[in-house]
C-alpha cells in the first residue's frame, strides 16, 4: 500500500511539474527583474526562439544593469531600425547548451554566444561565475540555476557588449 501511495504521490507531482511547466521567455516574463530583457527580447523579435526547445543557456541582465548602460543606449536599441544590433547583444546573452553552474569549468574558459561571431570569457572559481564580455568589462552571475524546460537562467548584473574578443586568463 505504501510503494503504491508513493507511486501516486510521485505521478502526481510529476503531472504538477509538467502543468506548470515553463520556458525561459515565460520566466522571464514573470519576474519584475526582467522588464527591460524582455521588452528587448520582444522589439528584437526573439521571443518565439527562445521559447523553442532549446537547450538554451541565458545570461540575464536584470533591469539595473540595462539602466546603468550610457544614457539613451536602451532607448536607441529598441528602436526599429536598430534591430539588428540589439539582435546581436542579446544573442550575445544566449549559449546553445544547458549550462548549469556546476557544469561551468572552474578557471577560466571561452564560450561562443549563439549566432555570433564573438565569444566571452566565462570564469568560475568555487561558486562564484562571472563573465569577460568584448568591452573587456566582467558581469557577474548573482543568482545562478534558474530551471527551465528549454534551459537555464543565470542573472547578471550587466549587459553583456560584443565587441573585441576577451582575453580569456
Amino acid at each position: 500500500m505504501k510503494k503504491s501511495l508513493s507511486a501516486l504521490v510521485g505521478a502526481v507531482c510529476l503531472f504538477a511539474s509538467q502543468a506548470n511547466a515553463n520556458t525561459i521567455v515565460e520566466i522571464a516574463a514573470g519576474d519584475e527583474r526582467f522588464t527591460t530583457l524582455v521588452a528587448a527580447v520582444q522589439a528584437a523579435g526573439l521571443q518565439d526562439a527562445l521559447q523553442g526547445p532549446g537547450p538554451f543557456t541565458v545570461f540575464a541582465p536584470v533591469n539595473d544593469a540595462f539602466a546603468a548602460l550610457p544614457e539613451g543606449t536602451v532607448e536607441t536599441l529598441l528602436k526599429p531600425e536598430n534591430k539588428d544590433q540589439l539582435t546581436n547583444v542579446l544573442l550575445y546573452h544566449v549559449d546553445d547548451r544547458k549550462l548549469t553552474s556546476n557544469q561551468i569549468p572552474v578557471g577560466s574558459n571561452y564560450f561562443k554566444p549563439l549566432l555570433t561571431n564573438e565569444r566571452t570569457c566565462i570564469t568560475r572559481s568555487g561558486k562564484a561565475v562571472d563573465i569577460a564580455d568584448g568591452t573587456g568589462s566582467t558581469a557577474n552571475v548573482i543568482i545562478a540555476d534558474i530551471q527551465a524546460d528549454n534551459g537555464v537562467i543565470h542573472v547578471i548584473d550587466k549587459v553583456l557588449i560584443p565587441g573585441d574578443r576577451p582575453d580569456c586568463h
